[in-house]
């Protein structure tokens, strides 16, 4: 049997990845400025992060696929498309910081 998906708890989920997505830095009252934001562990946390979820999502296949009752199709198909997405925004993301490099690159100093 299929359960059927919540729209609140799917809500509350996309709220709560949207706040994480948009978190500003920290203003630094010393400095007067923001503090000094470190891309590369930026980027190593988001890709862990896809890393986690591509993980998920296959052993939520293969507990479905060896018929485990606790795992639905829904729950399977679910986690297999947000790992799908977030694969997907973090090739575009790699997309446009390539893209910046070479115009970067391009421009005369």
């Amino acid at each position: 049997m299929i359960n059927a998906i919540d729209p609140n708890q799917l809500l509350t989920q996309m709220r709560a990845t949207q706040a994480q997505a948009t978190q500003q830095p920290v203003a630094n009252p010393q400095s007067g400025g923001t503090s000094n934001v470190d891309f590369s562990g930026l980027m190593k946390s988001a890709i862990d992060q896809v890393n986690q979820t591509q993980q998920a999502a296959g052993k939520a296949k293969t507990a479905f696929e060896m018929g485990d009752p606790n795992v639905s199709l829904a729950d399977a198909m679910i986690a297999s498309q947000k790992a799908s997405v977030a694969f997907e925004a973090t090739l575009q993301v790699r997309n446009k910081l390539v893209k910046a490099y070479e115009e970067v690159m391009r421009m005369s100093v």
